[in-house]
């Protein structure tokens, strides 16, 4: 049997050529399954275990026994208008301080005229001054005044004459004038010199043919007749040569006299010296006026230092205390000496007096502005009425009090500063709101049970929470009561359970169980 020819290459398979990518394609695939089969089966097995291993412990924990109590609540009971709420000792002084009776200027005390409880009005002299270097600065003052008023008068002259020089300046017109009258002589003397050289010539010539003739009959004539004509020609012919010499010596001085003429003349147009004068003359009025007022000033403050001899009481009411003898000098208004230096008394308003008060720390919480406050002194035989104004912030450490002031209503006078008193503290009226806010719950707990943390930085308690595990809650406390408790600002609610007993056993998470319920803790 003939055997059949088989292709066995129809058999292979083709596979396709596996790149780096599609191999870690590949290799993510498998990993996910790995988890999905064996990883989430054993993730759950681990979290069931845990859970049965925890439930395990929590009942082979320990459980410590312990003894509760539960928060103290109590109710604010507002009371009645008028009821006293405290006592608190005090004085009396000035409302709002005593007033300085001061002097106003330097000086030395000369005479005192009041005494310590004195009643006095305003502006009745207290004290009187040595007045004598006041009084010599007065009269120095005056005399300033009256020097300084005629360097004004002095200087209002020297504006007014110069006030007319400018506006009428005869003294350059005069000598304008004078110039002009001076070249008008000589021009004409200039003019009048032709005239005169002529004569002059013909007189010569004359006596020269007069000399001639008679030197010519010489022998006829007598010597002395030739003489005496000889000098009366020499006499003219120096006159002659004089006027010939004169013109230019008459125009040099025709041509000054008219520069002169011309420069009086713009003198007299500008006035520039003039102006100057008046403007000076008035800066030196303006000055003087100023150098009047400033003595004026001077003046006033002389007799203002001798009327401050007197030193007056600002005020009217009474003399507190007298602070300065005679012989004490004050510094009076001086800015660098300090004001005890310048003060002769105090006073103080009767009608205005004030109580301070020394009210314990624990009762300042009581104080209201405006309560009504009943005041007792051994000077006055009723109760007098006051209202408080405002506590003060000054605190006494030795005493643990607080100043409180409080005015006083209508004082009678023989009430005085000083006189020490007994002040009541009465509740005042309150609104319907605020009647609903005093019935408030405030929480105590037994001081007993509060602790120190651990840190040693905060007080607090033990409590019981939801999970029954031990908790140290910090507490912000406030006042401590004679029964025993204190109260919590914050910290604690009403439902809060307080462990009272095995405190120091307790550490923060300790599991615990309530065995007993002391709800008188506190309160025997």
């Amino acid at each position: 049997m003939a055997t059949p020819n088989i292709d066995l290459s129809q058999l292979a398979l083709e596979r396709p050529e596996v790149t780096p990518a599609a191999e870690s394609a590949a290799a993510g695939k498998a990993i996910r399954r790995w988890l999905v089969r064996y990883g989430l089966p054993a993730a759950i097995l681990l979290g069931f275990s845990t859970l049965f291993l925890a439930a395990l412990g929590f009942q082979l924990t320990p459980i410590t026994p312990v003894e509760v109590t539960p928060v103290v609540v109590k109710r604010n009971s507002a009371p009645a208008q008028g009821t006293p709420l405290f006592q608190a000792p005090g004085w009396i002084e000035p409302c709002p301080t005593a007033i300085n009776v001061a002097a106003l200027a330097p000086g030395v005390i000369e005479e005192l005229l009041v005494v310590e409880g004195q009643a006095m009005t305003a502006g009745d002299p207290v004290a009187r001054l040595i007045p004598i270097d006041s009084e010599i600065e007065l009269e120095q003052a005056q005399v300033r005044l009256a020097i300084q008023k005629a360097e004004l008068k002095r200087a209002e002259a020297a504006r007014n004459a110069a006030q007319i020089r400018l506006a009428q300046p005869v003294h350059l017109q005069v000598q304008l004038a004078d110039a002009q009258s001076m070249l008008a002589k000589t021009q004409t003397e200039l003019a009048k010199l032709p005239f005169q050289i002529e004569a002059a010539t013909a007189d010569a010539r004359f006596l020269k043919e007069s000399l001639d003739g008679k030197n010519a009959a010489r022998s006829a004539i007598a010597a002395i007749v030739v003489k005496d004509s000889e000098r009366e020609y020499a006499a003219a012919d120096a006159v002659l040569r004089e006027l010939k010499q004169r013109g230019p010596n008459l125009q040099q001085e025709a041509d000054a006299l008219q520069a002169k003429v011309d420069a009086l003349q713009t003198q007299a147009d500008l006035l520039v010296e003039e102006h100057r004068q008046f403007e000076e003359a008035e800066a030196n009025v303006s000055s003087q006026t100023a150098l009047l007022k400033q003595a004026a000033v001077r003046l006033r403050l002389a007799e203002l230092a001798v009327e401050r001899n007197m030193i007056r009481a600002p005020i009217s009411g009474r003399i507190l205390r007298i602070l300065a003898v005679p012989g004490t000098r004050v510094m009076g208004l001086d800015s660098i000496a300090g004001q005890s230096s310048s003060t002769v008394a105090e006073m103080y308003d009767p009608a205005s007096l004030q109580v301070r008060v020394d009210v314990r720390l624990e009762e300042v919480p009581l104080v209201i502005e405006g309560q009504q406050v009943r005041i007792q002194t051994a000077s006055y035989p009723s109760p007098l009425q006051g209202i408080v104004l405002q506590t003060t912030s000054s605190a006494s450490i030795q005493k643990n009090t607080l100043e409180v002031k409080v005015k006083l209503l209508d004082p009678p006078r023989n009430v005085s500063p000083e006189m020490l008193v007994t002040a009541t503290f009465l509740s005042a009226a309150i609104s319907s709101e605020e009647t609903q806010n005093s019935q408030e719950e405030r929480l105590f707990v037994p001081s007993q049970l509060v602790k120190q943390a651990a840190t040693g930085e905060e007080q607090g308690v033990w409590i019981v929470d939801a999970d029954n595990r031990a908790q140290f809650v910090p507490l912000q406390l406030g006042q401590q009561g004679e029964d025993g408790l204190v109260e919590v600002q914050k910290g604690l609610s009403i439902t809060d359970k307080i462990i009272a007993s095995d405190q120091n056993r307790l550490h923060p998470g300790m599991r615990v169980h309530i065995t007993a319920q002391d709800s008188q803790l506190g309160l025997r």
